[in-house]
């Protein structure tokens, strides 16, 4: 059910968004097509028509006025009156009803500040993230080069250290991060390998290995740049997102509900 009304959202966005006048591409036969018309053709790109290369939109406007033309064709040629027309359309109808009738339950439901606050409070697990390091490193294959990469960084001044490294770890590192200056951003503990990760959170923000780190990968040489202790996320950062998610769950059991309720009363006959 979830699934269905989210792609029912989608549905009925599509719908409300060709209400909304658009620039006119072109007149066939009175007819205005506009920029509203091209946006479900172009919905799976994530472009909008004024982004597209003057030659691809040409190729759309031709495309909508070919479309226009078909379907004018298809209204005079009386597929109106055809039963497969008006079973199409009946479907249609209940489809869009369906749609519009959830998207009126879903707006209907409401969550507190403080339904939201117990739920953080109740879950405050969920809400708490572990200490994290922010490190670069210099991987080499021999050992001494490692030493050698430590002799460099402990001849160079404090203030200079992290733009030395930087500059090592882009000429020295063969590593994927060295064309980067080594940076492998935050990182929670466990989540390098063991030699690594032990090393990087031993170090103090400015601080770097004096002995070269082993692993299966090489020798790292490796700089802290900063350290973020453990800390819970505050409520008022996630109360919105808390919210929104209360507000589906309890979307859910109201559909839920309501079907278990129509069921009993209905006449259903399964073939599987």
């Amino acid at each position: 059910m979830k699934k269905y009304f989210v792609g029912g959202l989608v549905a009925l966005s599509l719908v409300a968004s060709s209400a909304v006048a658009g620039k006119v591409l072109a007149v066939v036969n009175g007819k205005k097509i506009t920029t509203e018309d091209a946006a479900p053709m172009l919905a799976q790109s994530g472009m909008k028509f004024e982004q597209l290369p003057p030659q691809i939109q040409q190729k759309v406007v031709d495309q909508l006025v070919e479309r226009e033309l078909l379907k004018e064709k298809a209204l005079k040629s009386g597929v109106e009156k055809t039963k497969e027309y008006k079973e199409a359309l009946n479907k249609l109808k209940a489809d869009l009803a369906l749609e519009i009738w959830m998207r009126k339950q879903f707006n209907s439901i409401k969550v507190t500040d403080k339904e939201a606050e117990d739920f953080y409070k109740k879950n405050i697990d969920k809400f708490k993230q572990p200490e994290t390091v922010h490190a670069r490193h210099i991987l080499v294959k021999s050992e001494k080069e490692a030493k050698d990469i430590i002799n460099e960084l402990k001849k160079t001044p404090k203030d200079k250290l992290k733009e030395k490294f930087i500059e090592l770890a882009k000429t020295k590192s063969v590593g994927p991060s060295g064309k980067r200056g080594g940076d492998l951003g935050y990182f929670k503990q466990g989540q390098m390998v063991k030699p690594f990760s032990d090393a990087a959170f031993s170090l103090k923000p400015g601080e770097f290995t004096t002995k070269p780190v082993k692993t299966q990968f090489g020798y790292h040489v490796i700089y802290v740049e900063d350290k973020k202790p453990a800390s819970t996320v505050p409520f008022a950062q996630v109360k919105e997102k808390i919210k929104s998610q209360l507000k589906m769950q309890k979307f859910q059991k109201v559909i839920k509900s309501e079907a278990e309720k129509l069921k009993k009363s209905a006449k259903i006959k399964k073939n599987v």
